[in-house]
């Protein structure tokens, strides 16, 4: 299992990024997928989670109305679109699976909210 991530970067408050996490190794289409995120001096915290159909997402209240998940399971990629970023939103941002009783992790994308 491999997930890779990418999008992150530098952005001032209000900007908007978009998160992609390119999955591996299994069958993206039959697994629940999160994104989550850890600030310096923090603990890691969930962010987002979408179902294998997409039919069902979830967020954490911090960023409800603002970020979106989605995925594509033909290019086995999920998505998150971050929008009315604020400099709380600064973290790395991880996405993370569960298959056959294993927990996978990406390595991680900066995000940096900063005038």
């Amino acid at each position: 299992v491999q997930l890779v991530e990418s999008g992150g970067g530098l952005v001032q408050p209000g900007g908007s990024l978009r998160l992609a996490c390119r999955a591996s190794g299994f069958t993206f289409s039959r697994s629940y997928m999160n994104w989550y995120r850890q600030a310096p001096g923090k603990e890691r915290e969930l962010v987002a989670g979408i179902s294998s159909g997409g039919g069902s997402r979830k967020y954490a209240d911090s960023v409800k109305g603002r970020f979106t998940i989605s995925r594509d399971n033909v290019k086995n990629t999920v998505s998150l679109q971050m929008n009315g970023l604020k400099p709380e939103d600064t973290a790395v941002y991880y996405c993370e699976t569960k298959w056959s009783g294993n927990d996978y992790w990406g390595q991680g994308t900066q995000v940096t909210v900063s005038s």
